[in-house]
């Protein structure tokens, strides 16, 4: 495993993010309806339920991209988030392969074209290392299959060092390879301290679960 960790200095269990009582509509309709949820540092919570239970509503508003119609959003103060979304294609025309795509990640610090400092370039090249790209680093993005596109979206995560990384379904329809690849970086995530919440059909994907969240129908009906 390449040299990529988490930078947070969150002591293991500490929590990072917390969710209470919240409620969200989409076009008339209840998406999310009083859900409680918690994120802790070095934890990966599982969150499952069938299409439509309300998983990917949730993850919108744990990233703060969809603001709740009632709850509270408690995200600790300082927190850096890093969010994965399931995998796309992406357009194969860009002029962007691998490496590119992952040094994204370092935008937020550097800011946008900014020249990457050694430490960055070094970040970007551990963490396409870890998530078993490296003999792919100049390979066009367009020409990637879905697991190496949803590998190197992981890798662009990693390169960000979030205290929280969001992953929407990371391991849908993509190759076992790929999986068990993804199954070992959220390990990793998890065992250098990073909170980790990830939206899935099935919890065996995951090579160990701390807590599982199950909706249906927008409602908490199994934590544990």
């Amino acid at each position: 495993m390449a040299g990529v960790s988490s930078s947070s200095i969150l002591l293991p269990t500490t929590r990072v993010l917390s969710l209470r009582d919240i409620a969200v509509d989409r076009d008339g309709h209840p998406a999310l309806r009083g859900v409680d949820a918690e994120a802790h540092a070095g934890r990966l919570l599982a969150v499952t339920g069938a299409n439509g239970s309300g998983k990917s509503t949730l993850l919108e508003v744990a990233a703060g991209l969809l603001t709740p119609h009632r709850g509270a959003v408690d995200l600790r103060p300082g927190i850096r988030i890093a969010l994965v979304p399931q995998s796309t294609p992406l357009a194969a025309h860009l002029p962007l392969n691998v490496t590119d795509i992952v040094a994204m990640g370092t935008w937020g610090r550097l800011g946008t074209w900014r020249p990457a400092r050694r430490v960055d370039r070094d970040l970007v090249v551990d963490a396409i290392g870890t998530v078993d790209l490296a003999d792919l680093a100049r390979r066009p993005v367009g020409t990637l299959s879905g697991g190496q596109r949803q590998r190197a979206l992981l890798a662009q995560a990693l390169v960000q060092r979030a205290d929280l990384v969001l992953l929407d379904e990371p391991m849908a329809g993509l190759d076992s390879r790929s999986r068990a690849v993804i199954a070992t970086t959220i390990g990793h995530l998890t065992a250098t301290g990073s909170a980790v919440i990830a939206v899935t059909h099935d919890i065996a994907e995951f090579t160990a679960v701390d807590d599982v969240l199950e909706l249906q129908d927008g409602r908490v009906v199994r934590a544990s």
